[in-house]
């Protein structure tokens, strides 16, 4: 739900969106069971998103955004009327574009946020269509802008609509979805972003939406109630999804977590645990209270608060996701990677409290002998910086038949918790390989074969000539010192002659990467090789068959991983 609002009624229980979060249980002896061996999806950051997380102006600092692997953000439209719990108009997403892109976070556009009241204050229809079009007629000039993934079309409708003055919501949603495909052919829909999922609802809306050919690209909805309702939630969708011949739509959560929720490392760490389970392609912390700082990640601008710490864990993960479980439905819980090529087990979990059980199974690759590394991180809300998480225990353990037993003692419900299990032989002392299917993927697709490295690969990457379907790869990486580095790229190219693509990081200059032909798709093995000059700390490294400022590449190729060395 947007937070348009003072704070009083920020707080206030409405019986269609904010309901009070039921607390962590508190019975302690909850187990977490990791199967290593059980990957189920690439890493991609899903969670990472917030609804108005910058502001203009750079606000928070790309130093706090790069390390947390924004996914995606929810901004408000061009020429934003929006005055968030009393404060001015801000995060237009066409100003903080340049922003997101750095970080490589991808936005949609919620347009009633054009209105400046919440819940919005109908005019008319000639006032909203002349205002679709002026939103629409904007993003269409900013020929600099490729970041936008969706037009969010209305906010939660079950709350804000009014049918005395506008009629019935369904018949408003094909109109403005007509109106705005009749200026923009390309850009996905995203909906109908409702307060809650209610199945009934969803069905009217969807078997009208059907009927009238305007059914949203990508299906919307907000939980904000209970992270226990996330599965059931999704299943419903889907089950109702298939019942009405409807081809399954990308599922966004584009806002997530009660007020007293958000803040609150150890109950977010069930939030993402059980989104990332859903299958869900994106999900955006809520907007509460202001805006520009990633929702409360970030104070001072620049400085992290406790459960930025939790998104920093989440953002160093690599690999795949892989299969958690958990003995309790509304306590313990928590999400986990591995990444086959440093052989790195990286778990964050929370919301619970006592002594507590990490179970991991499928460790064989990382040998009889483990370092494993246990860190704390507390609530300490929105104000107050936490500088660095807490380490509380190094220990080597021994692996027995692939499993191990870490006991958790004396959790702190609201605390979140990150174990991180590695070979006692060392890892790499930087991260050298960064798999495609993990980076930010904009129009191409993520696919896999037994050949890639990691079992996956970003293909389709076929698009150039416009900004709307611009397809390129964007990997943000962390190097240890400012130098050159060799970059060497796993590709395939089944075209029968040499392909390019585009190449610039940081900003800077483009050059041109030139792909032989191989083999066939999706058979991986053959690479290229490049340099390129990098900074000490993160950076971001474009592949583009199109983007800004590059006449677009040739042919085609597929991307399997980059390796700087």
């Amino acid at each position: 739900m947007s937070r348009f609002r003072v704070l009083a009624l920020a707080l206030v229980t409405t019986a269609t969106a904010l309901v009070t979060a039921s607390p962590p249980a508190a019975a302690a002896g909850a187990t977490l069971t990791v199967n290593v061996a059980q990957p189920f999806r690439p890493v991609t950051h899903v969670a990472s998103g917030g609804l108005y997380g910058l502001a203009e102006n750079s606000r928070p600092a790309d130093s706090t955004l790069l390390p947390i692997k924004v996914n995606s953000l929810t901004q408000p439209a061009p020429g934003v009327g929006q005055r968030p719990n009393g404060q001015p108009p801000g995060g237009d997403s066409l100003l903080v574009s340049p922003q997101a892109t750095r970080a490589g976070a991808g936005e949609f556009i919620r347009m009633p946020d054009i209105y400046p009241d919440f819940p919005y204050r109908w005019v008319s229809w000639d006032d909203w269509l002349a205002k679709v079009n002026t939103m629409v007629n904007a993003r269409l000039s900013a020929t600099t802008v490729t970041n936008v993934i969706g037009w969010e079309l209305w906010n939660e409708p079950d709350y804000t609509w009014n049918t005395a003055a506008a009629g019935n919501f369904n018949d408003a949603w094909v109109r403005t979805y007509r109106a705005v495909r009749a200026l923009d052919t390309l850009t996905p829909i995203v909906g109908p972003s409702t307060a809650t999922y209610n199945r009934s609802w969803m069905q009217s809306f969807l078997t009208n939406a059907k009927n009238t050919g305007t059914l949203p690209d990508i299906i919307c909805w907000h939980e904000l109630q209970n992270p226990t309702r996330i599965a059931s939630d999704i299943a419903d969708y889907r089950n109702l999804e298939s019942s009405l011949g409807i081809s399954p739509r990308r599922i966004s959560i584009n806002e997530y977590a009660a007020t007293s929720e958000v803040d609150v490392p150890g109950r977010i760490a069930s939030y993402v645990a059980k989104l990332e389970r859903g299958g869900v392609e994106s999900a955006h912390r809520a907007f509460w209270y202001e805006y520009g700082t990633m929702n409360g990640l970030v104070v001072n601008n620049s400085q992290p608060t406790g459960t930025w710490w939790l998104y920093k864990w989440y953002g160093d993960m690599a690999g795949n996701m892989v299969t958690t479980t958990t003995t309790t439905t509304t306590g313990l819980d928590g999400f986990a990677s591995y990444d086959g090529t440093r052989k790195i087990v990286n778990v964050a979990f929370g919301n619970e409290a006592g002594t507590n059980t990490v179970n991991l199974t499928g460790l064989g690759a990382l040998g009889s002998s483990v370092r494993v590394t246990l860190t704390s991180t507390p609530s300490s809300g929105r104000f107050t910086a936490v500088t660095a998480p807490t380490t509380i225990s190094t220990t080597t353990r021994t692996v027995s038949g692939g499993q191990l037993s870490v006991s958790v003692p004396n959790m702190v419900a609201t605390s979140a918790y990150q174990l991180v299990v590695e070979p006692v032989s060392g890892v790499p002392a930087y991260q050298q390989r960064y798999e495609a299917e993990n980076a930010s993927v904009f129009r191409a697709q993520r696919l896999s074969a037994s050949s890639a490295s990691g079992g996956g690969y970003v293909g389709r990457i076929d698009n150039s000539g416009t900004p709307r379907t611009d397809s390129y790869v964007d990997f943000v990486v962390n190097m240890p010192t400012a130098r050159s580095y060799t970059m060497t790229i796993g590709y395939a190219n089944g075209t029968g002659a040499t392909a390019t693509q585009g190449l610039a990081y940081n900003g800077g200059s483009w050059s041109t990467v030139s792909y032989p032909p191989t083999a066939a798709w999706g058979e991986f093995g053959a690479t290229v090789s490049t340099t390129v000059t990098l900074r000490a700390g993160y950076n971001v490294i474009r592949l583009a068959k199109g983007s800004p400022f590059f006449s677009g590449g040739t042919g085609y190729a597929e991307l399997d991983y980059i390796q700087l060395t």
